[in-house]
């Protein structure tokens, strides 16, 4: 099997069942694996809530580690959308050129120094770095800072050894309580600062609140990222054709990245808290139990796409889920894709192929699913343009 590829390890129960089940930390989940019904039961707040326990629809549970509400993401409608209504412009910032450009500009840098090296690893060298890097441009923070983001290794919230790491987390909470401090004592134009003076049906926001969104922000697409990054690197390594696509017809970059996406599904699954006795794809689940919106899952769905199990580059059609669905749709979505755009854009006019060396897969235990996300590590080069 080519060591890019990522089987999908529900197909069997989704066309038999349409769910799965899988038990987290004893506070057990049924599993919607079906295109139709992860998208009906996003939609459905009401019933599928996520102003839950803060940490509870997050897949392993954090409740026993975060009591910070992360905001707009564990919030509903209509709260949910006065809140969203106020950040989106500023998560909407990749749009704009100046924006795109500091970025090709840090991703061609980077690029540049791994390419001297005879081999490299891929997620501490280069996806996390690419990643932290990036998120200074989304924060509008100093550059400096993406060090100390780095040293925090791929996830703020797990270790190698246990998926949930109190002292960790703490290294995060503490992080941000002080730069929340920093830009009450000297605002300026960074999230921190803008977060502080922004107002959501007439009132401030806390410094709980503006937590709670920071938290988000360093949570939500840190490890998500990586992964697609490493993920694609062990894809085009193994796919020379599609590489040479790229510098023949660009055009197609931004459909591959949606591909991709669907294909690598960075994020397996999300929770929601059941508000009272329903259904579920016909089967039954009860009141303050938890079903989870399954991603990856709804992203191979043959009933959805044709070839659902084969990364096509050029696919045309692509309803994909990967970035979540409905009214909580990644509010850093923009910024995600754009990494993924300009990466793809630059790895075309630099690189001329890519070896993998060695590598060990990072596969996630649920129930009886067992799903590779990415890799715990990866080496590979990348081989210069001739050109």
């Amino acid at each position: 099997m080519q060591k890019s590829k990522i089987p999908d390890p529900f197909e069997k129960s989704r066309i038999e069942m349409g769910i799965g089940k899988m038990d987290d930390q004893n506070d057990p989940v049924t599993m919607l694996l079906r295109h139709k019904d992860v998208r009906k039961t996003a939609h459905n707040y009401k019933t599928f809530q996520s102003a839950a326990q803060p940490g509870r629809i997050v897949i392993p549970s954090e409740v026993n580690i975060r009591k910070t509400r992360q905001i707009p993401f564990e919030l509903d409608p209509p709260v949910h959308g006065l809140y969203r209504k106020v950040l989106e412009p500023w998560f909407k910032r990749p749009l704009e050129e100046d924006y795109s450009n500091k970025l090709k500009a840090q991703i061609n840098s980077l690029v540049d120094e791994i390419i001297t090296k005879e081999k490299f690893e891929v997620i501490e060298a280069f996806a996390l770095v690419l990643q932290s890097r990036a998120l200074t441009l989304l924060l509008n923070t100093s550059f400096e800072e993406a060090t100390t983001w780095i040293s925090w290794g791929t996830h703020v919230f797990r270790s190698e050894d246990t998926n949930l790491d109190a002292d960790k987390a703490n290294i995060l909470y503490d992080y941000i309580d002080k730069q929340i401090d920093k830009a009450i004592e000297n605002p300026s134009n960074d999230l921190y600062s803008v977060l502080l003076a922004t107002k959501v049906d007439g009132v401030k926001l806390t410094k709980e609140q503006v937590k709670g969104v920071m938290v988000l922000t360093f949570a939500g697409g840190r490890d998500t990222v990586i992964n697609a990054i490493t993920n694609a690197i062990a894809y085009l390594s193994e796919h020379q054709e599609s590489l040479e696509r790229f510098r023949s017809e660009p055009e197609i970059i931004n459909n591959a990245v949606e591909e991709m996406i669907r294909y690598f599904s960075p994020l397996t699954q999300m929770g929601r808290v059941v508000t009272e006795d329903t259904y579920v794809c016909e089967h039954a689940v009860k009141a303050d139990t938890r079903v989870s919106l399954c991603w990856a899952s709804a992203n191979r769905d043959a009933a959805v796409f044709q070839n659902a199990n084969e990364l096509i580059v050029d696919r045309k059609i692509n309803p994909h889920v990967g970035f979540g669905f409905s009214h909580h749709n990644c509010l850093g979505a923009t910024h995600a894709r754009l990494i993924m755009r300009i990466l793809l854009k630059v790895l075309a006019e630099k690189v001329e192929s890519i070896d993998l060396f060695e590598y060990k897969e990072n596969v996630e235990e649920l129930g009886d699913f067992k799903r590779k996300v990415g890799y715990d590590y990866l080496n590979a080069r990348f081989n210069a343009s001739k050109k």
